[in-house]
């Protein structure tokens, strides 16, 4: 374990991360802050029209990232997921139940603009190693 002091950052090679300067993940002690992250596909640089694809996709790269700072989605102990349209909602909690339904962490929606119109989810998470 690392002391609470060790911070290591994590990218995920999203020109985003450099444009606006910041880290995919935060990896600071046993925690690990995981940035909003919306349904891009960042090998192709595309995105789904679909909402329980781009949750599924988010879902996908949010676990990289823990992965990566050793973790994973069974460490998340809070989610904040944002969607421009709060009544589509329930679309994705088929998704959600799957990869959450086992750990339920605490969790939170917001209904926000998003910053690019083709993002209709974007999904934040707070994880503490195990």
């Amino acid at each position: 374990m690392g002391k609470t002091t060790d911070r290591r950052l994590i990218t995920s090679g999203s020109t985003f991360e450099d444009d606006i300067a910041y880290s995919r993940a935060v990896v600071q002690g046993d925690w690990v802050f995981v940035s909003g992250t919306t349904g891009f596909d960042y090998e192709a640089m595309t995105i789904s029209p679909d909402l329980a694809t781009q949750t599924e996709q988010c879902l996908r790269n949010i676990a990289t990232a823990l992965h990566e700072a050793g973790a994973s989605l069974d460490d998340v102990v809070r989610v904040t997921y944002v969607l421009p349209k709060g009544a589509d909602f329930p679309q994705c909690w088929p998704v959600l139940r799957q990869y959450f339904g086992r750990i339920r962490p605490a969790a939170m929606m917001i209904s926000a603009g998003l910053a690019d119109p083709r993002m209709k989810i974007e999904i934040e998470v707070t994880a503490l190693k195990r």
